[in-house]
Parts: C-alpha cells; structure tokens; sequence
C-alpha cells in the first residue's frame, strides 16, 4: 500500500485547546495574545488601492510589476538603509511564511546539506530544511558547530528582530555572521518583518536607532553577494490577510529564484501587488500603527512583570518573550486561570522551555483587560 503526504510533525497550536477553554470559560471572557495576528483595520490608502485594481482580468507576473518592485527599491533605502538596489533585485511573494518554507528548496539545497537557524525560532525554519530534504540544525552562531557540520553549511537564517524573542543583531553582529558565512559559501537569508517595531534603543522615533537590515552596507561591505532580506506587510500594515511580502538581495541568484517560482505558479495575485506599492509608499499608517504597539506595549509589560515574570530581550517585535522561572506549561496554565491565553515557549525549541511569548496584537480594550487581570491580586 503506497504512503502519501509529508512526513512533518503535528501543527503544535493544537495542543493549546485545553487552555484555551479554560480562558474561555473566565467570567469576563477570553483574552487571545497567543498569536501575532493584527487586530486593527488595514489603511484606507491600501484598501482603497485594492478595490482599484480588482478588474484583475489578466495574469500577474511573478516577478511583480515594475511599479511594485520600483515601491520595494525605494523602500528599502528610505526606510532600511540599503540605497542602490536594482529592481532585478526584488520580488514579491506570497506572505513572508511561504517563502521561509520554501527557500532551501528553491536554492536547491538538498540530503546532506546543513540549513543553521536561530536556537529560539519560528518553527517554519526548520518545516522549510525538511521540505528540501536538508538538515536543520540550531545555533546563534556558526563558532558553535564542529568543523564537519560547518563544511555542509549551505543557508543561514537570521530572524533580526527575532520572533519569539524580540532580539536585536547589531551591525558588528551581523557583519561577522555575513562574513563566517561567504567564507563557507553559504547563503544568508534574514526574516526581518518585525524591523520598523523596534523599542528602547530600537525606537527610531523615539530617538534610537534603527533596526539594520541584513543588506545594509555596514554589513555587506558594499557587496549583497549570497544575500538576501525577507519581509512582511503584515505587521507594519495590517495585511496579514493580504499574503503581502517580497524578498530583495543577491542579483546573481534572484534570477534563478524568480524562474523557479514561475514553473511553480508562486504569484502574489494583481490587486494585492497595488495595495502593496499603497502600504509602501506611505509612512504616516506605518508610525501610527506603531504608536498603537508601543502604547499597549508600556501597558502590559509591567503588569506581566507585577504577575511574576522577567521580561528577556523583547527588543522589538510584537511579543514579550519571558518567564517566570517554571515549567512553560504551568505559566501558560495560570494566565489561562485569569482568561488570557499566551503563547508556550516550547513551540519554538528545546531552549524556550521555561518561557512564554504574550502578544501585543490585542485590542486596546483587550490589553487593558489583560493588564488589569494580572495587576489584580
């Protein structure tokens, strides 16, 4: 009898059902920050360019329009640092998860190939090694593996500002890994959709610096040479729903990925790409989502520090990364006692046991809720 279907492991949020009708059955109800899921409504601007576009009789190109790629270009120098980008050098894709799934596969990675992730990491870096037959292996630092681990080296994931952490990698921190990495001729591909969230010394509007990209020139040494930076809509606009995301670097391989996604039928449909030039052209939906983040943030953080729990890195992003020093299930358990549901550390590896990850993207009546819950004694 033949088998069919992959080989993955069970999808972990199930296992959250239990908790989650216990937080449910709280008398003043359920208060969801497992998840990163926008709550607030997507920008007029983007959802005005959308409904212009759906006489979308035709097929889009994979490559994106000239218009959407030329948005990216100038985005990413305006807002990333990284100014000369050609638009060979870009393209968009279908929300960021996708394209981490499928990465090594479209690199051509294969059996025996090594693919290096964060030790604390979304688990899509991993799901994206199996898919191409690779191994997956954790480390924050291409020093912690062995020789023969590290001649098999072929990709690299970076996720800078990291889900579910919230930690930063400098320039210094960067560069160093860049280089390590072109000395094996590996790839490295940075996740940084969380970049225009950073707080505290992260808080550009704030007086901090900016979160640096991967292709910032203070890392690259002028060269995106087996380059390459993911990111996301979703975050900064609203548009997880949207599936809006792009991928820019090394101009020599983008070609090849751009291929290779046209035989697959990987499009970011024709509207989508509209409202994706929208999002990236304007700024001023950009800051007042984060001024939204930023104020739920400073509400709920010392309330979950009231409740017992340290707060580590949470540098940027839309979580609290933290613990309270048990095993990760209790502490989920006890929120869920108070009606909040939050995210298990061990979802994302051996080394977030202990830890839990509490989401910024409820309502503002939502954090309020949960402030106040885990304020009271």
């Amino acid at each position: 009898m033949p088998r069919f279907g992959l080989d993955l492991p069970d999808y972990p949020w199930d296992q959250m059902e239990p908790y989650r009708a216990k937080a449910q059955a709280h008398t003043d109800g359920l208060v969801n920050l497992s998840i990163g899921t926008p709550v607030d409504p997507t920008p007029e601007v983007i959802r005005a360019a959308l409904a212009e576009a759906a006489d979308a009789h035709g097929y889009p190109t994979t490559h994106g329009t000239a218009e959407v790629r030329e948005a990216i270009v100038n985005w990413f120098a305006r807002r990333r640092n990284v100014p000369g980008l050609d638009t060979a050098q870009v393209m968009p894709t279908v929300g960021s998860k996708e394209l981490v799934a499928w990465l090594p596969f479209l690199l051509g990675l294969g059996q025996g190939d090594v693919v290096v992730r964060p030790r604390v990491a979304y688990p899509t870096y991993d799901i994206g090694a199996r898919l191409a037959g690779a191994e997956h292996v954790a480390a924050d630092s291409l020093d912690e593996l062995d020789a023969a681990t590290r001649a098999r080296v072929k990709l690299v994931w970076v996720n800078s500002p990291g889900n579910p952490t919230g930690q930063v990698r400098d320039i210094a921190s960067l560069r160093r890994l860049v280089e390590q990495a072109r000395d094996l001729g590996a790839a490295v591909a940075s996740d940084e959709c969380y970049a225009e969230l950073g707080w505290g010394e992260w808080d550009a509007a704030r007086g901090g610096e900016a979160v640096p990209s991967i292709l910032d020139p203070r890392v690259t040494g002028g060269s995106n040479e087996l380059l390459f930076a993911a990111y996301s809509l979703s975050k900064q606009s609203n548009l997880a729903g949207y599936r809006a995301a792009f991928l820019a670097g090394d101009e020599k391989i983008m070609p090849n990925l751009v291929n290779s996604r046209k035989h697959a039928g990987m499009i970011v449909a024709a509207p989508v790409q509209s409202a994706m030039v929208a999002a990236l052209n304007d700024d001023e939906h950009v800051s007042a989502q984060k001024d939204r983040y930023r104020a739920r943030r400073e509400l709920l953080l010392p309330a979950v520090e009231k409740f017992g729990l340290k707060i580590e890195g949470s540098e940027a992003g839309l979580y609290l990364w933290a613990t309270a020093g048990e095993d990760t299930w209790t502490t989920v358990e006890r929120f869920a006692q108070r009606g909040i549901l939050i995210g298990p550390g061990v979802f994302y590896g051996d080394e977030g046991a202990g830890y839990v990850r509490i989401a910024l993207t409820g309502s503002d009546a939502d954090i309020a809720a949960a402030a106040q819950r885990l304020s009271s004694e």
